[in-house]
């Protein structure tokens, strides 16, 4: 099980995790602070430092294990704590605490666009050769390995950046995707409780602490993967189209 185990991929992958788990956290505690709630800057949430965020079983050992194993991996980090009751009143408390819930998967796709835009201009910078740009954003974006990347001979430093940056795109959109469903305790559901019509929420809180679970069980019996896979395979066909539009294949 073991013996593909590609340190400097998982290093270059754990480093992108951690980055983008951090984002996610502080644009929650971020946006609580611009909506008048300063719960989660008080504790020191509001802030990029990866410490603040770990969960030792979400930040650290499953990521790491489904890294080394090859398993698809799950990463969170500790939830923001958020008091709706301190949100401002400019907006209803369902609606600023869905604005607050929709921070993190939108840092995240913000961050996707712009390591894909530096990823492009990398691969454009320093593709041998014009025909070999497609193929050196693929590898970038997909490969399993940076070894992949290493057999180019782009040199140590853009090499890890160019997997670095690769990784960064992957692993946003695949957090922006997640906590979109609509799952307790994931972000979609905070955001769909404030789009609800009033005679619904008793019903939608009630089966909420069951959630949970259930996500559990969808993620071990791989139908999360079937879920989510269609809406990631159509967002990477999308990014296709875009390299192939800026690299002139």
């Amino acid at each position: 099980m073991f013996d593909s185990i590609s340190i400097p991929t998982i290093l270059v992958s754990y480093v992108a995790l951690l980055f983008s788990l951090s984002v996610h956290e502080a644009s929650h505690a971020t946006a609580a602070y611009w909506l008048d709630d300063d719960t989660a800057a008080r504790l020191g949430r509001m802030t990029l430092n990866p410490l603040a965020h770990m969960d030792p079983l979400g930040t650290f050992l499953f990521p790491l294990l489904g890294m080394a194993t090859g398993f698809p991996f799950i990463g969170w980090a500790k939830p923001v704590p958020v008091d709706p009751r301190n949100l401002t009143r400019r907006f209803t408390q369902r609606t600023g605490y869905a604005m607050v819930a929709a921070a993190g998967p939108a840092s995240n796709l913000v961050l996707a666009g712009i390591f894909l835009a530096l990823l492009l201009v990398m691969v454009k910078l320093v593709a041998p050769v014009p025909a070999l740009e497609l193929r050196l954003f693929a590898h970038a974006l997909l490969a399993r390995k940076v070894e992949t990347l290493q057999a180019l001979e782009l040199g140590t430093a853009m090499t890890l950046g160019l997997a670095l940056c690769g990784r960064l795109v992957l692993i946003n959109i695949g957090l922006a995707l997640f906590n979109l469903l609509p799952m307790g305790p994931l972000d979609g559901a905070g955001i769909l409780r404030g789009m609800l019509p009033w005679r619904w929420l008793p019903k939608f809180d009630r089966v909420q602490p069951w959630m949970g679970g259930l996500l559990i069980v969808l993620a071990l019996t791989g139908v999360l993967g079937i879920v989510i896979g269609p809406v990631f395979g159509l967002i990477l066909t999308g990014i296709e189209m875009v390299a192939h539009v800026f690299l002139g294949g």
